[in-house]
């Protein structure tokens, strides 16, 4: 390779990163997504297919990754290196794949592959125990969502799908340009052109009539703004109490129906069921008193106690020998109208967050070996223990069955949509964002959470503790939000629907559809092999 096309082949890989960064939220030159991979893919095709040739994807993604997610750094250093590195080593997988089959097929099969390599990952990515979706394709067309309200078809798969359509439709017409072939470059212009009215009559047709029926029943989200740093260096248990009661009761009225708290607002660490009794959360127990139809949907902090026998894997021990769990938890609460105020809830009903974050909130068992080096990095050794399955926290008064998803639960699509299965009809997001600090983290968040109410068409009620807070309608429109380091609470009233959308009834099924396809590509991969062997070794 000549000195100068390295260089050339460095800057397009470079070049490709940038446009990737550029799609992103919270850049939101959205467009860029559409043609981002043009460049590395034109880099690829100007050499002899070789393993080398994967420190050009690897470049690439290095970029992407490091300027979509450099704010983790605000967190967690080690955590951060370690979430870039992993991440771009994975998403090298699928280039590999890609690489290998142009050796055995041609262009258009190897780029076939590369797409169903690339879905199979995501998928993966979305469902083992060192799970990172943040970067999953799909998620970077949220900011323009009355462009996708087709994922209410397809959830973010159909997104991933889209943009590497249209990236192999670019990249075909800038081969067919370059050999002046002028009747594939009118071909390739008029599918891109079509493809793309094909996506806008499908939002069209996918719009939601949400039937707005008026409704006197409010919901409140409530935004404290602790700084998670100093929670309790600032603020004593009690006064964190008291601020979000204080706060609450600002908006709050006879008609609010359910009151919402962020991840962890309730932080006096004790064992589930000792919360009744618990002394820093009676002024909680006396707000509900005062308000007996209101539901309160908060985090909480908790532990569960299983005696002399580990009851989970996850069960941690202490030194009287009594096995335990420590919940990141949501938590249902409701006053008993037939009660004085200390004693004012009916039984509470817990969720148990069932996605957490690796290496902060837990460790997969390959990854044992290392946890004192994520616990000296602020992970988590023993790591939390979960729910097995979705926990819909159902209003006895009013028709509304809330899914309490904790913070990063709300990137997983089909997760979500479980909750709707069961009966959810509103989508509660409880979140802590403040440990990225004012970066586009917590922006980006907001953004996914805009997804989840098109996929499911449900509304979203969402509380962060530093912001952003949003009620987000059933077409992904924020109707309201809270911004950053502010303290207040937000309240709108909203509509109900038991209808299950598309996507809610199917999941994943394109990722799913993806996989099928790289497992049969792979077997006509090693078939080929097998034959060229056999072939060298006759001869």
């Amino acid at each position: 390779m000549k000195k100068g096309s390295a260089f050339s082949a460095i800057g397009l890989s470079i070049l490709s990163g940038l446009m990737l960064i550029l799609g992103w939220p919270e850049w939101s030159f959205t467009i860029a997504l559409l043609f981002a991979w043009v460049p590395l893919l034109w880099v690829l095709d100007q050499h002899t297919p070789a393993f080398k040739l994967l420190k050009y994807p690897a470049l690439t993604l290095l970029v992407w990754n490091t300027g979509t997610t450099w704010w983790l750094w605000n967190s967690t250093g080690f955590g951060a290196i370690a979430a870039i590195i992993i991440n771009t080593s994975l998403m090298c997988l699928p280039w590999w794949g890609y690489i290998t089959l142009r050796k055995k097929m041609n262009q258009s099969q190897a780029l076939l592959g590369l797409v169903a390599f690339w879905l199979c990952f995501e998928w993966v990515h979305l469902n083992w125990s060192i799970s990172w979706p943040w970067l999953t394709l799909g998620n970077g067309l949220s900011p323009i969502t009355p462009m996708i309200q087709w994922y209410a078809y397809t959830g973010v798969a159909g997104g991933s799908l889209l943009i590497w359509i249209m990236n192999i439709l670019a990249f075909q017409f800038l081969l067919a340009q370059k050999k002046r072939k002028l009747v594939q470059v009118g071909i390739f212009s008029a599918s891109m052109f079509l493809l793309w009215l094909f996506v806008g009559w499908m939002s069209y047709l996918s719009q939601w009539d949400n039937g707005k029926e008026n409704t006197k029943e409010n919901i409140v989200v409530v935004q404290p703004n602790i700084d998670p740093y100093q929670k309790f260096e600032s603020l004593t248990t009690a006064q964190q109490i008291e601020k979000l009661v204080s706060i609450s009761k600002s908006k709050i009225n006879s008609n609010t129906s359910m009151l919402v708290w962020p991840e962890t607002a309730m932080s006096a660490a004790d064992w589930q069921d000792n919360i009744p009794v618990n002394p820093y959360y009676q002024p909680v127990f006396q707000l509900l008193h005062q308000y007996p139809n209101l539901q309160l949907v908060s985090g909480i902090e908790t532990f569960k106690r299983y005696g002399t026998t580990a009851a989970t894997a996850t069960a941690r021990k202490t030194e009287e020998g009594i096995y335990y769990d420590a919940f990141n938890a949501a938590v249902q609460l409701q006053a008993r109208k037939d009660s004085q105020p200390m004693v004012a809830i009916q039984p509470p009903v817990f969720y148990n967050k069932s996605k957490l974050v690796p290496g902060v909130e837990t460790l997969p068992s390959f990854l044992r070996f290392m946890a004192p080096v994520f616990e000296q990095f602020g992970g988590s050794t023993g790591g939390y223990g979960v729910s097995d399955t979705p926990v819909v926290f159902r209003h006895p008064l009013y028709q509304q069955n809330a899914a309490p998803i904790i913070c990063y639960e709300s990137v997983y699509g089909e997760y979500v949509a479980n909750y709707v299965k069961r009966g959810a009809n509103l989508l509660t997001i409880m979140t802590n964002d403040g440990w990225w600090g004012n970066t586009d983290g917590h922006k980006q968040h907001l953004q996914y959470a805009k997804l989840r109410s098109i996929e499911t068409r449900r509304w979203v009620a969402r509380s962060a503790n530093t912001g952003i807070s949003a009620f987000i309608d059933p077409t992904g429109k924020i109707v309201q939000q809270l911004g950053w380091d502010q303290a207040g609470a937000l309240k709108q009233n909203i509509y109900t629907s038991n209808e299950l959308s598309f996507y809610v009834q199917h999941g994943d099924y394109i990722f799913k559809i993806a996989v099928t396809c790289s497992v049969f590509l792979l077997l006509i991969s090693l078939r080929k092999r097998s034959k060229y062997v056999r072939k060298n070794q006759s001869a």
